[in-house]
């Protein structure tokens, strides 16, 4: 699995924007009181407290102990625990499984799907969205261009078809799935970008100094202020992909 080391005050404060466009995603699982859910990389926990005002009875889980620990002191009514996305188990079959802005991170993504597959009971409902193809492809365009490097892209952004299959094979049925070009503002005005990518392009940045870091960021900058900056703040293209499946009895 991928992994990245999370400064959790950051994640919070300058990109609460990941947690928040997900909380459309829990009417697409509409949970009834009762049911039993996993919130599959929970972060800092604020969609899994809102998927428990639901009434349903929720556990996230999350790679990175930092996230875990910030996600327990918020939340401490809920139940929170460090696990892998590749290889989690749970002690009771769920009747769904949630996964936000998560899976673009985890590799290999069949193990993540078998996983989660596992995890459900026949019946249940797995939803998600994560990254899907060309997700800020200029943006990992422009830094290969400043490096002078290609195949740099640390993330994992499958079209429908690719994770359909991966999906059916663990016996899934995908009942809704969209690509959405969605443009996403960085919040941080003129160093908007720099700083999304110190957050979460740490892969894309692999192997450089602090200053030769630097020293790409600023020639990213200057490669895409005129495609992605509308004079205030800084617009990632992000495309997204949602879906919805169910696990055959």
């Amino acid at each position: 699995m991928l992994t990245e080391s999370w400064d959790t005050e950051r994640y919070q404060n300058q990109h609460s924007f990941v947690w928040q466009y997900g909380t459309a995603l829990i009417d697409l699982l509409a949970p009834n009181p009762g049911d039993r859910i996993l919130d599959l990389g929970c972060g800092t926990g604020e969609l899994t407290h809102a998927l428990a005002a639901t009434g349903a009875t929720v556990v996230g889980i999350d790679a990175d102990p930092a996230m875990v620990a910030r996600a327990q002191q918020q939340y401490p009514q809920l139940s929170f625990t460090v696990a892998d996305a590749t290889n989690f188990q749970v002690e009771q079959s769920v009747d769904g499984v949630f996964s936000n802005a998560v899976l673009h991170w985890v590799k290999p993504p069949e193990k993540a799907v078998e996983a989660i597959a596992h995890a459900l009971k026949p019946g249940g409902k797995f939803v998600a969205e994560f990254g899907g193809k060309g997700n800020v492809q200029k943006i990992i365009g422009a830094v290969e261009t400043v490096r002078e490097q290609t195949s740099l892209n640390p993330w994992y952004f499958p079209s429908i078809g690719e994770y359909a299959q991966l999906l059916e094979r663990q016996g899934m049925e995908v009942t809704f799935a969209v690509l959405i070009d969605r443009p996403t503002p960085l919040n941080e005005g003129d160093r908007g970008l720099a700083n999304w990518l110190k957050m979460f392009g740490g892969g894309l940045l692999a192997g450089l100094t602090p200053d030769e870091a630097e020293t790409v960021l600023r020639g990213v900058e200057t490669l895409l202020r005129d495609q992605l900056y509308d004079g205030h703040q800084w617009i990632a293209d992000y495309r997204r992909l949602r879906l919805v499946a169910l696990k055959q009895a």
